[in-house]
């Protein structure tokens, strides 16, 4: 049983914890739009049961499969990956799916964000997106957890938290007027502290270069530890990427913490740049009802779009240049973690990675401190 509730978390004292605790779980989503995914999504299918197949020996994974595809997805994942039937639109459970709060007592309720499809009828990616709008408050309804549905438009892809208070967003997403076009910066602000349960929020501009979901944060930074900030870096001068990163570097350097802390900032390499090929493009249906993907489309490659498991990192190999300087690093990052890589193309060809259709559950019954 979950209930609706008509307060916030701030004011109910919850707050959303840093990804880097302990989970019960992971939730994800089983692809099928042929107007997104090549070939009919079969590749990409295969890809993502290696993500499922990756965190599953690390976590519980549960993954929502429509009912046109439930029987096919129940038999391409392994046996110990609950399959559930859950009609969406597409497969990006970070942004459609619940964000998880707690509190001191390790209760556990869900966050229900509007979700518009990354920008509604100016610049989103498909109509309609009922079916994924619904997708949070059908996976409360299952984990049986109550849920705050916030009044305005956000996506689990658009926030990252440290636990402590802290929240890493970038204007380009938060600020965009296909999300919240009435809403001044500061109204956000409120708006975020109220439903992240959060006192600081750190502001980056730009995410990374060509981001079809208006610069999310998880393709740019992420803490990694309190105290901490993996960012997507370029050195390359005459990249588009470099100016960004370098902007984000600056603001992150000027930054403090809800704790009064400055960050230490983990570079990771950007791969490529990346483009989709000819053969690559072809295989995509074309639609009235998705955004189209030609080929020569430069590809939002990041090394920061991994997923944190219980004593787990699963990361994107996307470069072969690039591929183990990332993973090295992030294994300085979590020495106390095994670092896993999973070719994943084919789900940046469809405009994410791991971060993105993944979505942690945290540990219940567990005492926390609660955040500054």
């Amino acid at each position: 049983m979950s209930h609706t509730l008509t307060r916030t978390p701030a004011a109910d004292r919850f707050w959303m914890p840093a990804e880097f605790e302990p989970h019960a779980g992971c939730w994800m989503l089983w692809p099928e739009r042929p107007d997104n995914w090549r070939d009919g999504a079969l590749p990409a299918q295969r890809v993502f049961v290696e993500v499922a197949t990756a965190i599953a020996r690390f976590e519980p994974v549960s993954v929502g499969a429509s009912g046109a595809q439930f029987a096919f997805a129940r038999q391409q994942l392994p046996p110990g990956i609950r399959v559930v039937e859950l009609s969406h639109d597409d497969c990006w459970m970070r942004d459609v799916g619940p964000t998880f709060v707690v509190n001191a007592r390790g209760e556990r309720r869900g966050v229900d964000w509007v979700f518009n499809a990354w920008g509604g009828l100016d610049g989103g990616l498909y109509f309609p997106w009922a079916n994924d709008d619904a997708v949070a408050r059908k996976v409360l309804e299952i984990e049986g957890v109550d849920r705050y549905r916030a009044p305005f438009v956000n996506e689990g892809g658009a926030i990252h938290v440290d636990g402590q208070g802290t929240a890493l967003v970038t204007e380009q997403c938060l600020l965009n007027r296909n999300r919240n076009p009435n809403c001044s910066q500061s109204e956000i602000e409120t708006w975020l502290q109220r439903y992240l349960g959060v006192s600081r929020i750190i502001w980056l501009g730009e995410g990374v270069f060509n981001d079809e979901t208006d610069g999310h944060i998880d393709e740019l930074a992420c803490f990694v530890a309190p105290g901490v900030v993996a960012l997507s870096w370029c050195d390359n001068r005459r990249d588009p990427q470099f100016a960004i990163s370098h902007d984000a570097y600056v603001r992150l350097c000027r930054a403090r913490d809800a704790r009064g802390r400055s960050l230490k900032i983990i570079k990771l390499p950007q791969p490529g740049p990346l483009f989709s090929t000819a053969a690559e493009a072809r295989g995509v249906q074309a639609s009235e009802n998705a955004r189209p993907r030609p080929e020569r489309t430069r590809l939002a490659g990041s090394y920061t779009n991994f997923y944190i498991a219980n004593g787990g990192i699963v990361m994107p190999l996307l470069d072969p240049r690039t591929d183990r300087l990332a993973a090295n690093r992030l294994k300085r990052a979590f020495p106390d973690r095994k670092v896993v890589g999973v070719s994943t193309r084919e789900i940046l060809l469809g405009g994410g990675n791991i971060h993105c259709i993944t979505q942690q559950v945290p540990l219940a019954g567990r005492p926390r401190k609660r955040p500054a």
